[in-house]
């Protein structure tokens, strides 16, 4: 599970489109689905960063003429929320059957509700921590070295 509140985009995205891949697992494999459900909480308050609110288009054709559709983030997101991290999750995913697969596994919910709680999710650690020194390991590095 994975908490999308006050994160940005891209850092949910790629959170969840590693766990969908398995690459967390020593038995990882390019072309072999060893990844799991993810289950994304709190879409509704992802952020982006800089004026992508109003310049990042989200484009879609019909195949008509004059069927392109382009709304920008805002539009999108004030229409439905998941969407938006669906599809920054699927552009991360591989472009073919094995992607479609991994991307059925994902599960988007706009709030902190979801009816996953019978199958007793894990939260997913946060990423990016550098490698976690504690204010008092830090002390005792810094008087072993003096």
């Amino acid at each position: 599970m994975v908490d999308a509140a006050d994160k940005t985009l891209g850092k949910v995205a790629t959170e969840a489109a590693s766990l969908l891949m398995g690459k967390h697992k020593p038995l990882y494999a390019p072309y072999i689905d060893t990844g799991d459900y993810v289950v994304v909480v709190n879409a509704a308050k992802v952020k982006v960063t800089g004026k992508k609110a109003e310049q990042k288009i989200y484009y879609r054709y019909s195949g008509y003429p004059g069927g392109l559709k382009s709304p920008s983030f805002k539009d999108v997101f004030s229409k439905d929320p998941r969407r938006v991290i669906e599809l920054a999750v699927k552009g991360m995913l591989p472009h073919n059957r094995l992607g479609r697969v991994m991307f059925k596994k994902l599960k988007v919910y706009p709030g902190n509700d979801h009816p996953h709680q019978a199958q007793t999710p894990i939260v997913h650690p946060e990423r990016g921590k550098g490698r976690g020194i504690t204010e008092s390991k830090e002390s005792e590095i810094l008087s072993k070295e003096r």
